[in-house]
């Protein structure tokens, strides 16, 4: 299996013009463990998972993955092209919308990227794409394109598509919001073997059941904030800051029947 990855977040700080979408935000991922930020929408926790792997660029501070510096060589000084794609390799991202090829079927949309960013030929590339849709339950669905098949299937294919470049971080931005109710449980799922397995995973969601259950810790933002960390029984049920209580009661207000 391939080995999980570590992230040291240091005073992290975001700006878009004038505005502070990330305010000093500190936090440690463990390798193998599974880190969900929660928090109103515009908390800036899509940005934070973005400047992981530095799809957003952040102005200060440190972000490292398994002690490495991403996206600089120093402080204000950016790597290469080369070496900035060289460390994503070993990073996967699931986004909420599934971004597959329309042309290519389910095995194509996998076996792609690992044709053209790993260089395999393409027979071991569809060999390793067919294990990977297997791996999500869509063994069935190889040959289907993406019209064919459902927006919880796509997810997975995208998934899939992420999982077979055998990444050692998995980044995940509310990966269930594109889809009707009834299907985000297949996706969560695949994101709980995927957990078993001890994949490293941050989690952008909204699914406070699969934080509850599934999570190592709980990460709560708010207004660019980092509010507070902890294992999920106290993030979730014994909140020591007010924010997160009202937080959290809302979201149960909204989501009670």
């Amino acid at each position: 299996m391939v080995q999980a990855s570590s992230v040291e977040i240091s005073r992290v700080n975001k700006f878009y013009g004038p505005f502070q979408a990330l305010k000093d935000v500190s936090m440690s991922v463990p390798p193998g463990k599974v880190t969900c930020l929660i928090g109103p929408s515009g908390s800036g926790k899509s940005t934070l998972l973005r400047c992981i792997n530095f799809l957003e660029e952040y102005d200060s501070g440190e972000v490292r993955i398994d002690g490495q510096l991403i996206g600089y060589d120093a402080p204000g000084r950016k790597m290469s092209a080369r070496k900035l794609r060289e460390m994503r390799r070993s990073i996967g991202m699931v986004f909420q919308q599934f971004n597959l090829w329309p042309h290519m079927t389910a095995l194509q949309n996998v076996a792609e990227g690992l044709i053209r960013v790993r260089g395999l030929p393409r027979r071991e590339a569809e060999t390793r794409a067919a294990e990977a849709l297997e791996k999500v339950g869509l063994a069935d669905k190889m040959a289907n394109h993406p019209s064919r098949l459902s927006g919880g299937q796509q997810q997975r294919v995208a998934i899939a598509r992420a999982v077979a470049m055998e990444p050692r971080l998995m980044l995940f931005d509310e990966p269930t919001s594109a889809l009707d109710p009834e299907l985000v449980g297949e996706v969560l799922n695949v994101m709980k073997a995927l957990a078993s397995e001890g994949m490293t995973m941050v989690v952008v969601t909204h699914e406070m059941g699969f934080a509850a259950h599934v999570a190592d810790q709980v990460a709560f933002m708010e207004k660019g904030e980092l509010v507070g960390v902890d294992v999920p029984s106290r993030i979730l049920h014994q909140p020591e800051d007010p924010r997160i209580h009202a937080f959290l009661r809302t979201y149960h207000e909204r989501n009670s029947f």
